[in-house]
Formats: C-alpha cells, structure tokens, sequence
C-alpha cells in the first residue's frame, strides 16, 4: 500500500512540475519548442548536424521586411510576410551560383532577387522539399509541371534546419519533406530532369562535373 502511495505522489508531483513549466512558458519559447519538435520529427537520425543545431534557437527571421526592396514589397503586398533569409540559388542547367533571398508568406514563397521576383510558390502547388542527408545546407522545393514553373527551385541556405522547418510549417507540407542519401533527380523545365550527386570530401563545394550532373560535397 504504501509503495502505491509512493508512485501516486511522484505522478502527482510530476504532472505538478510539469503543468508550472508549461504555465511558465512565453509565447516566444512556445512557437521555439513547436517548431523544434517539428524539426526532429523531420530530421532526427537522418541528417548530419542535427545535433548540433538543437541548442541553436531559430530566429523568428533572418532579415526584416523593411530590408526588403519597396517593389519586392508592393509586388506581394497583401500577403503576411513571415520570414526572410539570404540563399544561394543554382540555375537549373549550368548551375550557376546565384545570391537571392527566400521569402516566405502565409501562403506562399518566393525566390528574390534585389528588385525582383524571380519565382513564385504557392503552398497549395507545393509538391516536395528533399535534402540530403549530409551536412550540406542544399535543399530543392519541387513544384509542378506546368507553364507558370521554371522547374524546380535548387537552394543553398546557411540555417537549413530552421529554413527547412519554417517552409514545410507554413505550406503545412511537414510529410513531403524528404532526407535523400546518394542523389536527387530534379526537374529542370519542359519535361526535362537533372540529377544531383551528394558526396564526402575534404572542403564544400558544388559544381557540374564532366558528366553535367550538379555535385556537392
């Protein structure tokens, strides 16, 4: 009797302990702990450097909206700019590194470059995000085939984690995201696809190799 007296009162205590953490809470750590448990849901024990990042909070955006260019501003105006962050984007055929910034919206995001949209996302076209499972910060939002896509969307982002989470929370498309070991195959537009190779070696880089696939180590 008294041993099931005993667990009684460590449950009692626990839930105790665990309802004032709850209370104590700000929304800040709240929205933090919300999009971590997203972010392992998705990557833990899948992709290099998740571990690392556990005890990196994700900032609510990397860049203000009033850095932005006024004509990117008046071209989405009406929509609920949610986060902004510097990427390097890689053209779809000769894989040209190109400096643009990812923004994303409610409803949907947009690859930008200075004062103009080069490419727009809506979630509700959205059809997968795939990265590797190394330590690269690559990822590829796939979009459908149609005529007002280019092809798919090759990024190279600083903070892929905290990109990744905030993309696949916004679009609601948590189960599209995929972790790739080897390769990816791409579409590069007009019923074409490339193929990305992902590889270890002793310093970063991404390059077309002889063959004319995308390389990243």
């Amino acid at each position: 009797f008294l041993m099931q007296t005993s667990e009684m009162l460590k449950k009692i205590c626990m839930r105790n302990l665990v309802r004032k953490y709850c209370r104590g809470l700000t929304a800040e750590r709240k929205v933090q702990l919300q999009q971590k448990v997203v972010t392992s849901a998705v990557f833990s024990g899948k992709k290099e450097g998740y571990l690392e990042s556990l005890s990196q909070p994700f900032l609510e955006t990397r860049l203000k909206e009033n850095d932005l260019n006024p004509k990117v501003l008046q071209l989405i105006r009406g929509e609920n700019i949610k986060y902004v962050t510097p990427v390097i984007k890689y053209d779809r055929n000769g894989f040209k590194a190109r400096e643009r910034l990812l923004v994303l919206t409610q409803s949907s995001a947009y690859v930008v470059e200075m004062a103009k949209i080069k490419q727009k996302i809506e979630y509700s076209t959205l059809k997968g995000i795939s990265t590797s499972n190394l330590s690269d910060g690559i990822v590829v939002i796939h979009v459908p085939e149609d005529n007002k896509q280019k092809g798919d969307v090759i990024l190279q982002c600083e903070h892929i984690f905290e990109t990744v989470t905030k993309l696949c929370i916004l679009a609601n498309k948590q189960s599209l995201v995929k972790v790739v070991k080897g390769s990816l195959r791409f579409r590069v537009g007009s019923g074409k696809e490339g193929t990305m190779v992902f590889t270890v070696g002793p310093e970063p880089q991404v390059f077309k190799d002889k063959t004319g696939q995308l390389t990243v180590v």
